[in-house]
């Protein structure tokens, strides 16, 4: 597995207690050349590019691993790459890396997983707060068989099955595809939504200009975040639930919300991206994966 740093930097201590994790769980990890970072940058755009297509290039990776978000992933993209980029491998990480994750797919159909990055995740350890949870990732990079399911521990906001495919990722990140050649389509999908510190007006934001656009035309299911630190600014004011079911909700379509998946202080899931999926909304919601993500 390589470890890629295309957005901003990390603490070093959690590199190494994020490496640690990983070879506990039995990968092994090729070394990462630390660099001298460019003020919320891991290094130049120059630097991260050469880094991530030698990665794709490597034939000793299986697997990218993301050393954490931030922000930067977008200076990485150019049309151009998609005719020239290499057999598909497994992108992991979350926030940031939805840009990439959109990239890949929309480019080219590649499989992904949104979950735990070396710093910002397995760090933290499994099963702890800010942690990973250890047997969701191992399913979703590991099952060579379909029919697993995930429990989303979240919430239903409104009942239901719906089937897709699993796509979606970090709410701002999806807006800010808009407009680029690589924009994102849900047509079809169970769409993922998450995202940190944003007021709920902001969020309402978002997803207006998500549904104004068309990129939510045709979805088929919604599974939610928990959006830590989006409490609103005054009190008895609508919260992001409050937001998410008044735009989200009413339209016969499944959705779940409060589900550990990317931002979350809990044990954070991982999602396979690219894969056909069902969602069943009822109780804390359950997801079905119908295919595998790795052969």
């Amino acid at each position: 597995m390589a470890v890629v740093a295309p957005a901003s930097p990390a603490d070093p201590q959690k590199i190494v207690a994020g490496t640690a994790e990983l070879l506990r769980l039995g990968f092994s990890v090729l070394p990462w050349a630390a660099r001298e970072s460019e003020g919320y940058f891991a290094g130049s755009a120059a630097e991260r590019r050469k880094e991530f297509l030698g990665a794709l290039a490597d034939p000793g990776a299986d697997a990218l691993i993301a050393l954490r978000g931030g922000y930067g992933s977008n200076y990485l993209l150019g049309s151009r790459d998609a005719e020239t980029l290499p057999a598909a491998k497994a992108l992991v990480g979350y926030s940031d890396l939805t840009t990439l994750q959109t990239f890949l797919w929309q480019r080219l159909g590649w499989v992904s997983f949104y979950g735990p990055m070396l710093a910002a995740g397995f760090d933290a350890g499994a099963g702890k707060p800010g942690g990973y949870d250890e047997a969701s990732f191992l399913r979703a990079t590991g099952e060579r068989s379909s029919g697993w399911t995930l429990d989303l521990q979240g919430e239903c906001l409104e009942a239901g099955e719906a089937q897709g495919r699993l796509l979606g990722g970090c709410l701002t990140l999806l807006e800010a595809t808009i407009g680029t050649p690589w924009q994102f389509n849900g047509s079809g999908a169970i769409l993922v939504l998450e995202d940190r510190a944003m007021k709920p007006y902001q969020v309402d934001r978002v997803l207006m200009h998500l549904v104004q656009a068309g990129v939510l035309a045709g979805i088929q299911g919604i599974v939610l975040g928990d959006f830590p630190e989006c409490a609103p600014p005054v009190a008895g004011s609508p919260t992001v639930r409050d937001v998410c079911r008044r735009i989200l909700g009413g339209q016969g379509l499944p959705v779940v919300y409060g589900a550990p998946v990317g931002h979350t202080a809990r044990a954070m899931l991982t999602l396979p991206l690219g894969v056909e999926a069902r969602l069943v909304a009822e109780g804390g919601g359950t997801l079905e994966i119908l295919e595998p993500a790795v052969v």
